[in-house]
C-alpha cells in the first residue's frame, strides 16, 4: 500500500543566496516554504531504494508552532550544515536525534518567493499611483512586523482603490479607510496587523469655518487656498464641505486642529472663525447630479467630456494640452484616453462628470450614460 508522510511550513524563511561570503553574508531573499505534498511527497514506498527517505515515527517538538529558520533553496545549503544545525539546536533546544529529522526535511522544502511589492501594482496603469500604492505596501509590511497600526495622509480614490486591492493579496494585515463621513471623497488608509488592530483609529478630525459670506460667496478653492496658505500640504486636508451663506466643514488629520484654528482667520476677504466640532457634526448631503445619455462614435475622452460639458471638441483638445483634464484624478494629456464605466472626469472651471452604462449600438456607435455632479 502506498503511504505519504506530509508536513506543511507556512512561516517566511530567510533565504541566503550562496555568495563569496558564505552563509554569514547577510542579504538574502525573503521566502515561504509551500506544502512540499503539492510538490511531491516526502516519502514515497514505490520510489527507488536509492532515493527512498526514511520516514520519521513522529516530527520534534519544534514543529507544533510556526518557526523561522534561514534554509537554501538548494540542497548543498540545507540544514544539514553544520553551522545551521548548531544555530537551530541552540534556538529550539533540539536533540541530535530530532536534528537528523529536521535535516531530512529542509532538504525537499520549496521555497516560494511571497507576493512582492512590483508583482502587487502591475496592472496600474498611472505611474504616480502605482508609486503610492507600493509605498502603502512596504509600509503595511512594517506594521504588520513590528504589531503596530500606521495611518497614511489622506489619500486619492484611485490611491485608495487600488491600494486596498494590493493589500487583499498580503497576510497578516489589516486595513481600515476613514473619510470622516459616508462616501468621503479623500481617505486616510490605517493598516496593521489584525491582533493589534482590534477597533477603527481615531485619524481625521472635523473643522468648522463660519464667516458671513452672505455678500461674497467663497468656493471650494478659496477654502482649500486659504488653508493651504498656512503652510499645509494638500495630503493633509481632507474633503470640504461647503455650507453656502455659513461657512464650510474641513476634514483635517487631528494633528493639525489646533495649528489651523488659531492660524486660519480669512477665507478670500471674509474674515472667519475655526473651531473642532464632532464628526456626528458634520452636515453632509449627498451630491446632487443629473443623468444625460449621448451616442458617440468613440469613447474617448475628448469625445465624452465635450459632450457631458457642452464645449466643443476642440476647446476640450486646448483645456487637455493645458493639463486641465483630469480622468480619476489623474491628468491626462492625450486626447485619445479611453474612457469605461465608472470612470471620473473633471475639468478645470467645469465641475466633474463620472461615465455610466456604455452600450455599443446597432451602427458600431457608443450609446453613453453621463452622469454630471452639480
Amino acid at each position: 500500500m502506498q503511504s505519504q508522510f506530509h508536513q506543511t511550513i507556512t512561516t517566511p524563511v530567510r533565504c541566503c543566496r550562496q555568495t563569496s561570503r558564505g552563509y554569514g553574508g547577510g542579504g538574502g531573499e525573503l521566502l515561504s516554504c509551500r506544502t512540499p505534498s503539492l510538490e511531491r511527497p516526502l516519502y514515497n514506498d514505490n520510489s527507488p531504494p536509492a532515493t527512498r527517505m526514511r520516514r520519521p515515527s513522529s516530527f520534534p517538538s519544534a514543529f507544533s508552532s510556526p518557526i523561522s529558520v534561514p534554509i537554501h533553496a538548494q540542497r548543498s545549503r540545507s540544514s544539514s550544515s553544520p553551522c545551521l544545525q548548531h544555530r537551530i539546536r541552540v534556538h529550539f533546544g533540539i536533540c541530535n536525534a530530532e536534528m537528523e529529522q529536521i535535516a531530512g526535511l529542509c532538504q525537499v522544502v520549496h521555497a516560494v518567493k511571497p507576493v512582492g511589492a512590483d508583482s502587487a501594482i502591475k496592472g496600474i496603469g498611472d505611474r504616480n499611483v502605482a508609486e503610492a500604492v507600493k509605498n502603502i505596501l512596504e509600509m503595511a509590511r512594517r506594521a504588520s512586523t513590528r504589531r503596530e497600526v500606521l495611518h497614511t495622509d489622506f489619500l486619492t480614490p484611485p490611491v485608495l482603490k487600488e491600494s486596498l486591492l494590493a493589500l487583499e493579496k498580503l497576510a497578516d494585515i489589516k486595513a481600515v479607510a476613514q473619510g470622516g463621513y459616508p462616501e468621503a471623497e479623500r481617505s486616510r488608509l490605517s493598516v496593521g496587523h489584525p491582533d493589534v488592530m482590534t477597533s477603527d483609529p481615531d485619524v481625521v478630525a472635523a473643522l468648522s469655518i463660519t464667516g458671513n459670506f452672505a455678500f461674497d460667496g467663497c468656493s471650494h478653492g478659496d477654502f482649500l487656498g486659504s488653508i493651504l496658505g498656512t503652510g499645509i500640504v494638500r495630503e493633509k486636508v481632507g474633503d470640504i464641505l461647503l455650507q453656502g451663506e455659513k461657512g464650510a466643514q474641513v476634514l483635517v488629520v487631528p494633528e493639525l486642529t489646533d495649528f489651523l484654528t488659531s492660524a486660519l482667520d480669512k477665507v478670500g476677504n471674509v474674515p472667519v472663525t475655526c473651531k473642532p466640532i464632532p464628526l456626528l457634526a458634520l452636515e453632509y448631503e449627498p451630491p446632487r447630479t443629473k443623468t444625460l445619455r449621448t451616442v458617440e462614435a468613440s469613447v474617448r475622452v475628448d469625445a465624452l467630456a465635450s459632450a457631458g460639458f457642452k464645449i466643443s471638441r476642440s476647446k476640450l483638445v486646448d483645456l487637455i494640452s493645458n493639463g486641465d483634464v483630469r480622468v480619476n484624478w489623474s491628468t491626462v494629456m492625450k486626447n485619445g484616453t479611453i474612457l469605461k464605466t465608472g470612470d471620473v472626469v473633471s475639468v478645470s472651471g467645469k465641475g466633474r462628470l463620472k461615465i455610466g452604462e456604455i452600450t455599443p449600438t446597432r451602427k458600431g456607435k457608443y450609446a453613453v450614460e453621463l452622469i454630471l455632479y452639480l
